[in-house]
């Protein structure tokens, strides 16, 4: 494992899902100093989180044609121009415009991030856990940072929310720079240079097998945390900030469970947190679905968020193990469309909770979940041999000066 490498790429990861956060933080902002609807807000959040899940697959093919790692500061830069520029707008189309652009960068630094830190964590995959907590981390800052900067200064004051961003890149080209005077030249994976041996060839199957699983961990999780302070404040007579610390302990819970997942993953193989946390997350998401009091549901919930990220980090890996020759498009998929599943059905589990209420729309989502626990029991791990002296040659010359140029990891794309 690189830690250094490691380190700085889930500081990036921070900065970029930090813009994520920041949607919906900003949202009610907007809607008092802008006096937007309900259905406008909800446009504005689509704009950034369903366009950024539609094409980060395409952000992770043209990954995986050729090293992009330029695609990192770009992608969190573009981010944060689009989070300034919607809070600056003054127009609704062109807030909804900035939105999409802030998806669209989020998107593109996934694919490429992710890649370069399953580089640099080898086959470990407390590595990968490390980086995705950070992107945790970094949607869980957003609301206070936005909150800090839109409060002392109205939206006007929301060139500042783009700072964390032109620092990073700062620190990414002057990373750059030093490797250039190193004069490193990092090697490229078989598998990233798209290997066509036996043992590295996509096994679409288990793949699809994998993304259906990973449809049926993201329909429950966005519904439950969508409706978990609804739930406890209408079904359970709770309070507001009861609702609130409710979502703030499954959030921190989640980020446990991700790195829980990885220390698992390593220890006892990836399929051990994949298994156990659907096993774990289906009498969990019972317990807030038909809690009798509020102090249940806050336990399911601190459980349900444990459970659902134990396996978030190993289904990426495995996911790419799947698509060796296609890592890009795997995280791609894995992390982006797939994910977006959860989004769209959204509308229509909110009108069935409005028709019959929030419980009935939570043990829908608790059958849905048991499928997946279903598909989860069903997939089967992938270990790819070491690469051979054969697969560890150098890169061309025109292909070392362009990671270096561009600042792609030591050992990575």
């Amino acid at each position: 494992m690189k830690r250094g490498q490691l380190a700085f790429l889930t500081g990036t990861h921070i900065v970029n899902d930090l813009y994520q956060g920041a949607v919906p933080a900003l949202l009610p902002f907007l809607m008092s100093q802008r006096h937007y609807s309900y259905t406008a807000v909800s446009g504005i959040a689509l704009a950034a989180s369903g366009l950024s899940s539609v094409v980060q697959p395409l952000f992770g093919l043209l990954v995986d044609r050729r090293p992009r790692g330029w695609l990192i500061p770009a992608g969190f830069l573009t981010a944060a121009a689009g989070i300034t520029g919607a809070a600056l707008a003054d127009s609704y189309p062109l807030t909804w415009l900035f939105a999409a652009l802030a998806g669209i960068g989020i998107a593109a630094y996934h694919p490429a991030a992710t890649n370069q830190a399953r580089v640099a964590g080898g086959q470990s995959q407390r590595a990968m856990s490390l980086f995705s907590v950070g992107g945790t981390l970094g949607a869980s800052l957003a609301p206070a940072l936005v909150t800090l900067v839109v409060g002392a200064y109205g939206l006007g004051g929301s060139w500042l929310l783009a700072v964390p961003a032109l620092v990073t890149a700062l620190l990414w080209a002057a990373r750059g720079r030093w490797l250039r005077y190193r004069g490193h030249t990092p090697a490229t994976p078989a598998a990233a240079r798209g290997s066509a041996t036996s043992s590295h060839r996509d096994d679409w199957r288990a793949f699809g097998r994998l993304a259906a699983t990973t449809v049926a961990w993201s329909i429950p999780y966005v519904t439950v945390t969508s409706m978990l302070a609804l739930h406890i404040q209408r079904d359970l007579h709770g309070s507001t900030g009861t609702g609130a610390a409710a979502l703030t302990l499954l959030t921190l819970a989640g980020a446990a469970g991700t790195l829980l997942g990885g220390w698992l993953g390593d220890r006892h193989g990836r399929m051990t947190p994949i298994r156990t946390g659907y096993l774990l997350a289906v009498p969990a998401l019972a317990a807030v679905a038909f809690a009798p009091s509020v102090a249940v549901a806050m336990a399911g919930a601190v459980a349900f968020g444990l459970a659902m990220f134990l396996p978030f980090a190993p289904q990426v890996t495995l996911a790419q193990d799947y698509l060796p020759t296609r890592p890009g498009t795997a995280s791609g998929l894995t992390l982006g469309l797939a994910m977006s599943v959860g989004g769209l059905a959204a509308p229509a589990l909110g009108g069935l909770a409005d028709a019959h209420g929030l419980r009935t729309v939570l043990a829908l989502v608790l059958g849905v979940l048991a499928l997946g626990l279903g598909s989860a029991l069903r997939l089967r791990d992938r270990v790819l041999p070491e690469a051979g002296p054969e697969e560890q040659s150098e890169p061309a010359p025109e292909r070392v000066n362009e990671q270096a140029a561009t600042g792609a990891a030591p050992g990575g794309r």
